[in-house]
């Protein structure tokens, strides 16, 4: 076994990684940005060097300068964990090339399986099942829906759903522009588009004296966009038949192109139909569901396959035992879209009876610089029912106060009837279906009661002294009601009369200021302030402001003051976290004021463009 080990990431996937090597008595290695000097996970590694500025291409993205730290710290072993540098060939070929251990496959399998019609052809020759596939001009009208998608990346970019023979030209041509802009290869594969498919990816690892084994499968149905958001283990409603093939399949896979170390065969399965979709060649966001199920340190056995050593168990001693359900907190506004978001973690509680990975905590700062998952949180149960409920009751004593974040949709997500029942695929939360989670709740009479009593609590003092409280504490007579007066976000006004007992203990988690209370409910947090007559009103923007969404970067202006455009005339566009965002004039009018500039950095609700009527309209 090696005995020192760089990580080559950030974040909570770094500190999961740097628990793994202490158990082992690895010395572990951090490096880290501008951004993330100071983090949790570079205070818990043994050492930890500095890759250079915020931006990703110029520190983790930066090969010469991970070889160079490794160099530096005589690392013997290096693990990428997910994102980043952990699929690229060439990095890997790199670390090889600098007589370095790299924690994955080979490069040469890691090219093979990289691309989506390469994986197709290993799958077929394994005797795997893959959708049908299409020639562009051999689609006929009993295809249809077909799936237009990049040949050589992922993340839903390149890729369009076809329903009718009118499109099927116009998607293929968009697809192949966004595909050779993204990946630079503009190779396209049509294949058969499953409608209402789930996605159950099956977990594999394998070491070099040839054996490979699975650790059975997680389903990873709850996305959007192309996006994991919740996933559990094992699959729920999967008929024997069905999980055999997948299980099987996925071990044929790993033999035929001669894989090492851990990956992931992901599957899209339609009632008893299974087909191949492609494999990840690294450890997977979603592997500690696998973890809770198995009782196995997939890092751990990662680090002895590394070394050349067999897998601590054959297929016959892998076993699971209950159910693991993982849901992933972004820094991202579900009512709005997703839009990533950023700012300052004023306060962050995490559940005490869950598994918590995060790299995430109090002061802490979120930019859009890099991908907005704060931490994930994993709940085990004797079943499904058992860890859904444990989640539900993890969700609510989890607070994030001062970013937003997507906590409340996904308590929302969890105990709903769609997700109890297992009736969530993977359009089920792009879909109108879903509409009801993605809509803002209102404000629950219960979170007001409950942040009034936490406002009354700090205001009265606990030393007693009736001179100092604000309570109208009287000489005589009977003691008068705490009176407390709070005004929510949307201006609307509560009143409450309290005992001094009524607010003895309350059971919420809230953040207490000079000017009001701060409180998650379920998950959701909500402002509601101490009204404040001298306070003048918040400035906000006028009708004719643009301003800007997200935090991001400015990729395009298009707006030019003194035209007159027409409403929906694109003005620019907002780029964060591979997202884009078009911002549109909102009637018909004259660009009076452009502050836009391409490459410009920008904030949330910053002034960009300024459209005026035209006079008379």
């Amino acid at each position: 076994m090696f005995t020192s080990v760089l990580i080559a990431n950030r974040g909570e996937i770094a500190l999961r990684i740097i628990r793994a090597a202490k158990s082992a008595g690895i010395r572990s290695i951090a490096v880290y940005s501008d951004a993330d000097k100071g983090a949790p996970y570079v205070r818990a590694a043994d050492e930890a060097v500095h890759i250079g500025p915020t931006l990703a291409s110029e520190s983790y993205l930066n090969i010469d300068k991970i070889l160079a730290a490794a160099k530096a710290t005589g690392a013997e072993a290096i693990h990428p964990g997910y994102g980043f540098l952990s699929e690229r060939a060439p990095f890997v070929r790199a670390v090889k090339e600098a007589g370095l251990i790299f924690i994955g496959p080979t490069a040469d399998v890691m090219d093979a399986m990289g691309r989506k019609d390469h994986a197709r052809t290993i799958a077929e020759r394994a005797n795997v099942p893959v959708t049908p596939r299409f020639d562009e001009d051999g689609v006929t009208e009993a295809d249809y829906p077909v799936l237009v998608k990049a040949a050589a990346g992922g993340g839903g970019k390149g890729m369009r759903v076809v329903r009718e023979a009118s499109q099927l030209g116009p998607s293929i041509d968009s697809a192949r522009r966004e595909a050779a802009n993204s990946f630079g290869d503009d190779t396209l594969l049509i294949e058969k588009y499953v409608e209402g498919g789930r996605h159950i990816e099956v977990q594999v690892i394998a070491d070099e004296h040839g054996n490979v084994v699975h650790l059975f499968e997680r389903d990873c149905s709850a996305q959007r966009r192309h996006q994991k958001v919740v996933e559990e283990a094992p699959a729920a409603r999967l008929s024997d038949a069905v999980r055999k093939t997948l299980l099987d399949s996925s071990v044929a896979l790993c033999r035929e192109v001669g894989y090492t170390n851990a990956g992931t065969v992901e599957f899209l399965v339609h009632g008893d139909n299974a087909y191949f979709l492609e494999m990840n060649t690294r450890l997977q966001v979603e592997h500690p569901v696998t973890e809770d199920i198995t009782g196995i340190d997939l890092v751990q056995w990662q680090f002895a396959v590394a070394a050349g050593q067999p897998l601590p168990l054959s297929q016959d001693e892998i076993t699971q035992s209950g159910h693991a359900i993982e849901v992933r907190v972004y820094a991202e506004d579900p009512y709005s879209g997703f839009l990533p978001q950023a700012g300052k973690a004023l306060d962050v509680v995490w559940p005490a009876d869950a598994r918590i990975e995060a790299s995430f905590e109090r002061g802490q700062a979120v930019s859009t610089s890099y991908d907005p998952m704060l931490a994930k949180i994993i709940t085990h149960g004797v079943d499904r029912d058992a860890a859904r409920k444990a989640m539900i009751k993890a969700l609510d004593e989890t607070a994030v106060f001062g970013i937003t974040t997507n906590i409340g949709f996904l308590r929302a997500l969890v105990a709903s009837e769609a997700f109890a029942h297992g009736d969530v695929h993977t359009g089920w939360l792009d879909s109108d279906a879903s509409k009801a989670l993605t809509t803002k709740p209102e404000l629950p009479a219960e979170a007001v009661e409950a942040a009034a009593k936490l406002w009354a609590h700090t205001t009265v003092l606990p030393s007693g002294d009736p001179f100092g409280a604000a309570d109208s504490w009287r000489s005589a007579g009977d003691p008068a009601p705490i009176q407390i007066h709070l005004i929510d976000e949307l201006g609307q006004e509560y009143a409450f009369d309290f005992a001094t007992e009524d607010f003895a203990h309350v059971g919420a988690l809230a953040m207490v200021d000079s000017s009001g209370v701060s409180i998650a409910w379920h998950g959701q947090p909500w402002r509601l302030n101490v009204p404040d007559p001298m306070r003048a009103a918040h400035a906000v923007a006028g009708e004719a402001d643009v301003v800007s969404p997200m935090p991001g970067t400015v990729i395009s202006v298009t707006a030019v003051e003194g035209v007159t455009v027409e409403a929906g005339t694109v003005l620019g566009v907002v780029e964060a976290m591979k997202m884009e965002l078009a911002l549109k004039a909102p009637y018909d009018g004259v660009v009076t004021v452009v502050r836009a500039a391409v490459g410009e950095r920008v904030g949330l609700g910053d002034l960009l463009f300024t459209v005026e009527p035209m006079e008379g309209a």
